[in-house]
């Protein structure tokens, strides 16, 4: 790996050189957003005002490809915008999600490489920009770090009308940080808890007339709960604004990260020692039975344009197009598995004590081109009003897989690891896992129907996916017709009552084992009912934005596996059920206090499986029926202490499934029930912030997850990380 002191030095000559090069004058442009960094600072004598002027967000254009304000939106949606990922100090999707309602983040404990997440149940596919994100063929997330993006939007429920193939659970969209037309930034260092250290900076401004640009850079170094890791990141991400005309705007960005992680991330601790007891005690919760010369490697890149025009005030045409390439590869990674070696001779002194050891390595080559292109239109119909859109999106992926599985015959302690050499094989890869190409076209119309404060939204779609599987030599075909229907009505005081349908839709690959045929696509259905208020009816500094949803969804054609000769085959006899209660606020008052609330009932299960009846009535796993998270920040605006911020959070949830129970999984393991508490100290100038910020500060031990007998991984411990902010 490069030195810090060379990449650092790179990245910050390349943001300084545009800071000198951008002239100090601002230019109209009708496409650039306001500045990403928001949380500002101004004194007025001796009172010290922070502003947070997108705390509490009253958009997302995640909701309905256009303009419609949440509070029309018949729909639950969580926004997370910079205000607040900047104030908590959230580090990555996993962490930004702690305060959302109907979301559980850290799946797997502090993963270093993914965002692992899931959404009333299932697991969210990720966009970016509004175009899908390119998931590899085993992980919903490519790990794109936190501080390139303006916002995290979270979409709840089937999103396929506007977005194609979705899990029913929905999908999450994380808006890339704009070029502004202001001359703005920050340079931002952090120090934390198990070797954290990150440098990272955002600039913007106008560089000739009718063209803007943003660099946004990071740095990370940093290791992990667990002994002998050590995690390397870089990133940066530029983007230009053209104001090719009054009616013509084009933003042309690129996003580029490196990774580089040695040691074993989480690895497969065996659930005696962790959630349940072990005749030589606790593991501790830095225990590593991988080897510390593993390596995880990740580069990705992408490189996307978005385009609008005006062709009068009420009809626009916007497109956009990304194209990424995404390459992982894990050379060498041993990990402790397979239970203890001797569970059943306490005389023995590997009694509960050695673990066998496996080396899996894996590589993964994925490239995607996506693009949406729309027509956004606003008229009226005699006393009704209009917001119509039409588009077509495409989207072309190639995942190319290939994986080693290998046993080690010498076993390790777990409570005193000795890591001795393994045989390196001469094919890292030997094994084919995916080869495919998936292409999909669709088609889609919506109309916001307007009748004074009474909204009706309707939409449809009709998408048609090939997936040619290169291994196999197959060439699949599907199709789905997905719709969705709301209706809300938004008073004058700010409540707003809604109800909605809509349905999803996934393709699936393979050959159904009963009736021989190719697979059809999932599908899903939601109701969904609810209340939604905006408190910025109430005038002055008040800016809050509650949400109360019930919702019930079903999945059909779900693949149940069953146990047999390789490979694992199935039948589509599954469905699944989750229904649930979600409330949610985000406050931001007079400048001075914030309030996030939030607070999930979730009952999933699963209720036809004729492969495999033992899971009939089983939860989803990671899904915790109660989630509670309230947190609170107030800071002194006069006096000695102006600027002086204090914040206090406290998170609960209650147990969840670490699987599904199957003939290769017999028992099922309850994650432990956590309740963590958080806190942060903040002091602001009009130029500095400096803020520590400590997550599960009691440091609680709690094991996050337990897929299997040796398959647990513990939950985040305590972390603090001290940051000083400058703003230009």
């Amino acid at each position: 790996m490069q030195s810090l002191a060379f990449r650092t030095t790179a990245l910050w000559t390349t943001l300084f050189a545009l800071t000198f090069a951008a002239p100090l004058h601002a230019q109209e442009n009708p496409e650039a957003e306001d500045s990403s960094n928001t949380l500002r600072t101004t004194k007025d004598g001796n009172t010290i005002v922070v502003t947070a002027k997108a705390y509490v967000s009253d958009s997302s254009l995640s909701a309905n490809k256009t303009d419609i304000p949440l509070i029309q939106s018949p729909q639950s949606v969580s926004v997370i915008s910079r205000d607040q990922i900047d104030l908590l100090n959230f580090i990555d999707v996993q962490q930004a999600v702690r305060y959302s309602a109907g979301v559980t983040g850290e799946n797997y404990g502090p993963d270093l490489r993914y965002d692992f997440l899931t959404v009333r149940g299932f697991i969210p596919k990720q966009y970016i920009d509004g175009l899908v994100a390119p998931s590899t063929t085993t992980i919903a997330s490519t790990g794109v770090d936190l501080y390139a993006f303006d916002s995290v939007e979270i979409l709840k429920g089937p999103a396929s009308t506007l977005y194609g193939s979705t899990p029913p659970g929905g999908i999450y969209n994380q808006t890339s940080r704009r070029a502004n037309d202001e001359f703005d930034g920050e340079i931002r260092g952090k120090v934390g808890t198990d070797d954290y250290y990150e440098l990272a900076g955002t600039l913007t401004g106008p560089i000739v007339d009718g063209i803007s640009a943003r660099l946004t850079g990071l740095y990370l170094n940093r290791g992990s709960e667990r002994d002998f890791v050590d995690a390397e990141r870089i990133m940066v991400a530029p983007t230009f604004s053209f104001d090719i005309g009054p009616d013509t705007a084009l933003t042309v960005n690129g996003y580029y990260q490196k990774d580089i992680i040695d040691g074993e991330m989480n690895g497969f601790l065996p659930v005696a020692g962790t959630l349940r007891p072990n005749p030589n005690g606790e593991l501790p919760r830095s225990v590593n039975l991988g080897d510390p010369s593993n390596r995880f490697e990740r580069e990705q890149y992408a490189i996307g344009a978005s385009f609008r025009h005006d062709f009068s005030s009420n009809v626009s045409l916007l497109s956009s197009i990304r194209y990424n390439d995404y390459d992982e590869k894990t050379p060498q990674n041993i990990y402790g598995g397979g239970g203890f070696t001797n569970p059943t001779d306490p005389s023995q002194p590997d009694y509960f004590r050695t673990i066998g050891r496996f080396n899996f390595t894996y590589t993964e080559e994925v490239e995607a081109l996506s693009s949406d292109t729309r027509i956004d239109a606003e008229f009226e119909t005699g006393a009704l009003t209009h917001k119509f859109i039409a588009g077509v999106d495409y989207r072309r992926v190639v995942n190319v897989a290939d994986f080693g599985f290998f046993f080690d015959p010498q076993p390790i302690d777990a409570f005193d690891p000795v890591f001795t050499p393994i045989i390196t094989p001469a094919v890292l890869y030997p094994t084919s896992f995916n080869n495919q190409r998936l292409r999909q076209t669709g088609i889609y119309a919506q109309d916001q129907i307007g009748l004074g404060n009474l909204f009706l939204t309707l939409g449809a779609r009709q998408d048609w996916v090939n997936i040619a599987n290169r291994t196999t030599n197959t060439d699949t075909d599907q199709k789905a017709f997905t719709w969705r229907a709301g209706l809300n009505y938004v008073t004058q005081s700010g409540l707003a009552p809604y109800v909605s349908y809509a349905r999803s839709f996934e393709p699936v690959l393979g050959i159904d084992a009963v009736t021989n045929e190719p697979f059809k696509e999932s599908s899903g259905k939601q109701f969904e009912g609810g209340i939604k208020y905006d408190g910025r009816t109430l005038g002055g500094n008040v800016d809050i934005f509650a949400t109360a949803a019930l919702f019930h969804i079903r999945q059909t054609n779900v693949v149940a596996t069953a146990p047999s000769t390789t490979p694992v085959f199935g039948t589509q006899s599954g469905e699944v059920e989750s229904t649930g209660i979600e409330m949610e606020l985000a406050a931001r008052i007079s400048n001075q206090v914030a309030f996030n609330g939030s607070y999930s009932f979730t009952d999933s299960k699963i209720t036809k499986n004729a492969s495999n009846p033992l899971e009939v009535g089983e939860p989803l796993p990671v899904t915790p029926r109660h989630r509670l998270a309230l947190f609170g920040n107030y800071t002194v605006q006069q006096g000695m202490l102006g600027g002086l911020g204090l914040g206090m959070g406290v998170r609960y949830s209650s147990k969840s499934a670490g699987s599904l129970p199957g003939p290769f999984n017999p028992l099922v393991y309850n994650a432990d029930a956590s309740l963590l508490f958080d806190a942060i100290v903040s002091y602001d100038t009009p130029k500095w912030r400096f803020a520590i910020n400590g997550s599960n500060i009691f440091d609680q031990r709690y094991v996050g997850r337990c897929a299997s007998a040796t398959g647990c991984n513990f939950g985040a411990g305590r972390q603090v990380i001290g940051t000083a902010t400058y703003k230009f």
